[in-house]
């Protein structure tokens, strides 16, 4: 590059354009606004049972680091998840009850995972889920067995133009 070019700011051709972002193409570093508040994509993970796949974003807030649940099933579906200190034991329950609210069992499976980001710890594991949801069908309990660990979160369905995605580059 030239004195004159770098002198007067000439644009480096090199750089990738911007590509639009999605629910599906979401890449760390990248800002979602939710409920007035900024989250960065920090980690990815994506599931694939039998070829039915679906992907969680890890956000990292201020004050909080929620999971933004992404899946395509005739519809776009969107949930959004957060970690709960929640003891259970195997075998696992048809109906758990949690904070007075009792969660039915829905489905249940094995996924294949492939984390990036702070989720590359998990990439190439297993992972048995199991999906409960109140009888209003509208706070959902995600249970995942990770080896011998078991996470449990909360959650609850969010609609596309809740969120605002700002691109990281």
């Amino acid at each position: 590059m030239s004195f004159f070019s770098k002198l007067f700011g000439k644009k480096d051709d090199s750089q990738k354009p911007v590509v639009a972002r999605n629910m599906f193409n979401l890449q760390m570093n990248d800002i979602i606004t939710y409920d007035f508040e900024d989250y960065t994509i920090v980690g990815k993970i994506n599931y694939d049972d039998h070829g039915f796949k679906w992907h969680a974003y890890q956000l990292e807030g201020v004050s909080k680091t929620i999971w933004l649940s992404v899946e395509m099933d005739d519809e776009l579906y969107l949930g959004i998840y957060e970690k709960v200190k929640l003891k259970l034991s195997e075998p696992l329950s048809k109906k758990i009850e949690y904070n007075g609210i009792i969660y039915t069992l829905e489905e249940k499976g094995k996924a294949m995972i492939h984390g990036i980001g702070r989720s590359q710890n998990v990439n190439g594991m297993t992972c048995e889920y199991y999906d409960y949801c109140d009888e209003e069908e509208e706070k959902f309990l995600s249970v995942e067995k990770w080896g011998s660990e078991i996470e449990v979160s909360t959650g609850y369905e969010i609609e596309e133009y809740e969120l605002k995605i700002i691109a990281s580059n």
